[in-house]
Parts: C-alpha cells; structure tokens; sequence
C-alpha cells in the first residue's frame, strides 16, 4: 500500500472502515466498562497463588512441560525452581508484558478473532531491582498502526493483525520492546467472580441507572454487598454520576482492592484450582509454566505499595462523530522514562502545588492537614468542601509526580500516611494543583 499523504483521505478510509464493521462496534461499544481491567488481575493473582501454593503438586508437571532443556541456563539453576527464589536469568533488565483484555462479538463467533483490545496495558518488571510498574493505553488513542494500515484507534491493532500487529504498533508507537504477552477473554469475568464466592464492597451512594445497551439493570443503594459476578459488572460498568469516568476509575481501583484481599483469603484458596481451570479457557499467552513459576517467584519479593501505575497523559479530541485520545508526545516520553525505564525525577516542595477537599464533617481536619504541610515547606493553594468525595485518597495530576514525593508528603503528616495513591493524566477537582488529597467523612455538603 503506497503511504497516503492527505490526512483527509486517512480519515476518509477510516470511516469507510467504520462503516462496514459498525455491527461489531455495536456489540463493542463502552467495552471497557466490562471490567476487564479486574480479570487481568485475577487471572494473574490466581496463577501466582496457584503455583506458589500447589508447587509441588505442578512441579513434576512444569519439568516436563519445558522437558528440563533451557539452553540459556546453567545446570545449576535448572535444579533450583522452587518459587520461593527467583532464578530466572534474562538478556534484558526491564521485561514489558503486554496485557490485553478483548471482548466477544457474541455467541457462535471465534473469540480472539476479529475482537477489538479495549484493555491495553503495558507491565513492566524490573527483574534486578524487583520492582513493577503499569502503563495503561487509553483504547481511543489515535495512531499510525504499523504495517502501513494507518491512523486508527490503537484498539483497532488487535482486530485488524492480531497481537502481532498490536506488539508492533506498541513498539513503533512508544519506542519499546514487548517481550511477552498476555490475552483475556471478557466473557469469563463473571464466571470467575461468581466461583471466588463474590468480592465484597461497600457502596458509598446509591446507584441507579438502566444501561440498555449493555442489557444491565443498576439498582444499588448505599450499604454493604458481597458482589457475584453480574453485580460486579454493574457495579464497574456505572458511571451516572457526577464524576463520570472518574467516578468509574474510582469504583474499579476499590473493586480491585477488595478483590485481591479477596483472592488472598484462605477461602479462596481453595477455590483458586477450579478458578484457574476458568481462568485458562480465556487467556492466550505466549508464557510458559516455567516463565510463570519464575514471575511467582518474583512477585513475592515485590513490594506491591511501590507499583505505579499510569495512563498515558494525552487529551481528547473529536474528528466528526469520532473521539479520540491524542497522546502528549513530551509527556508520554516522560511517562516512558520513568516508569519502564526508572529514570529519576527530581522536584523541590516548592515546586509542588497542592489541593484539599473534603467533606463537610471533615473541616477541622483539613484545615489541620493544610496548616501541617504548608509548615512542612508545601505550597497548598486549594481547599475547600466538595459533594464528589468518594474516598479518602491522593491523586496526581502532574505526570512527574513519583511515589517517593507522595511517600515524602506523607511522612510529614502522617494522618493522611494510609491514603492511596492513583494518578489521572485530566486536571479535575483543584484544576491549578499537582496533587489533591480529598478526605472523605460521613457527610456530604
């Protein structure tokens, strides 16, 4: 295909292409509210669990699945795979993963064929410093797909090649190497929720709302639930709120949390095997047992409370009928630095801007919290009460905002010491500061 010159003309293209596939749009529309997101971390969680739990059970297993013969590996190591010590030996340093979680075009159809990637995130290990970062790619980002099949959604990749075609675009895209992959399959979400026995949350405002493509009935009201997998989906998939998708990125963060406490359960436990049969009928990866004993092995030795993870900073923007989400160049190549490549940043306290918001039976302590760290060298130039706090917490908004500043931040107050970290690449709440903290009481304004 000779490389077109008129973006009008790429654009013309692209709608034609939108045309003739708007059944499988239909079907895939807002995708990535079906919680994919948290599958990838089961399916993770169980996978490690399983191994490290049942090693020696799979043991005989994984030596003859790999029939014992790594050429790259001495003599020595192979003796040694007990997940209790990471020995798996790498060329590479930093090994990026590259999680994707598709959706079905419905029944009777092949499920990894011809189905959009509306869950893309890049995992990246530090296999010497054991450490974990995570990129999330928004799905509406705007690209040039590789192999000359022009401007896209990146999540187009995946339908169009593959997750050779998605690798590669990745690659050309943000200038890194995708060593292995992992595909899931959104179908098994549920099924997977319901055999843990549930994930159990509570639900700070009531929630109601009929979503009608998606075939869903929302009806919750505030209180305490032990969510099965149909409710889960509803719980993620709500976003008719004031907050919208930040709302929804807020419920899917502490659904995850709840979900991994979850998963590490003794009760659970014991359902991982049957969880893992599940979970196997909708991954695709080019990981071996071997590979994966060893990732166990090294997540053991990983402090989960350092992981970082971002979204690649961008904006959105709309040509005609079709939004996308333009990648900051600067900003993603920052990004890129830091969390694949770990390069330090540096920023004084003076350098950082800083919002409190509360609610409204939290007033003496914000204004206690504003006074602690403007004496610790802060500059807060926000505070004020709020209606949209949905948990305590501290969010980001600078993308050179690091968790050793927050950890910093913190230990200069320590009540706020507890609080999550998430970071959002929109400016929302304080549009003026780095980083808001929002204390969440039992009233709303």
């Amino acid at each position: 295909m000779s490389e077109l010159k008129d973006k009008e003309e790429q654009y013309s293209i692209f709608l034609k292409y939108k045309e003739s596939s708007k059944d499988e749009d239909k079907n895939l529309t807002e995708t990535l509210k079906k919680v994919v997101i948290v599958f990838l971390i089961v399916v993770l969680g169980v996978c490690v669990s399983f191994v490290i739990n049942n090693y020696e059970e799979i043991k005989s297993y994984i030596l003859n699945f790999t029939q014992i013969k790594i050429a790259d590996i001495k003599e020595a190591q192979k003796a040694d795979l007990t997940p209790s010590k990471f020995n798996f030996k790498m060329l590479n340093r930093y090994q990026n993963i590259l999680l994707l979680g598709v959706d079905s075009n419905g029944p009777n159809t092949l499920p990894y064929s011809g189905v959009r990637s509306d869950t893309i995130i890049i995992l990246s290990v530090d296999v010497y410093g054991k450490s974990l970062n995570a990129i999330s790619v928004p799905r509406d980002s705007k690209v040039y797909l590789a192999d000359e099949h022009g401007i896209q959604k990146i999540n187009a990749a995946y339908a169009i090649g593959g997750i050779d075609l998605t690798k590669k675009t990745i690659e050309e895209t943000l200038g890194i190497k995708i060593h292995n992959y992992v595909v899931v399959n959104a179908e098994g979400v549920r099924k997977l929720i319901d055999t843990i026995g549930g994930v159990p949350v509570h639900i700070d405002n009531s929630m109601h709302y009929r979503d009608f493509s998606g075939k869903l009935n929302i009806n919750f009201s505030k209180g305490d639930y032990v969510l099965n997998g149909q409710e889960a989906e509803e719980f993620l998939r709500f976003r008719k709120d004031s907050l919208g998708d930040i709302g929804r990125v807020h419920r899917q963060q502490k659904f995850i949390k709840a979900l991994i406490e979850q998963v590490k359960s003794p009760e659970t436990l014991r359902k991982i095997p049957e969880a893992l049969k599940i979970a196997s009928l909708y991954t695709r990866t080019d990981l071996n047992l071997y590979q994966m004993s060893q990732y166990a092995a090294l997540a053991r030795e990983i402090d989960l409370n350092k992981v970082e993870f971002m979204m690649l900073p961008g904006a959105p923007n709309k040509k005609g009928i079709i939004s996308y989400w333009i990648l900051d160049p600067d900003k993603t190549q920052q990004a890129i630095n830091r969390l694949i490549y770990r390069k330090k940043i540096e920023m004084a306290k003076d350098d950082i801007s800083i919002g409190i918001l509360y609610s409204k039976d939290k007033e003496l302590e914000a204004f206690s919290l504003k006074e602690q760290l403007k004496s610790s060298g802060y500059d807060v130039n926000c505070i004020g009460k709020s209606s949209q706090i949905r948990s305590s917490e501290i969010v980001g908004f600078n993308n050179q905002i690091t968790k050793d500043m927050i950890k910093a931040m913190q230990r200069n107050a320590p009540e706020i010491s507890t609080f999550g970290y998430t970071h959002n690449p929109i400016r929302t709440l304080c549009n003026t500061s780095d980083i808001v903290i929002t204390l969440k009481g039992d009233e709303l304004i």
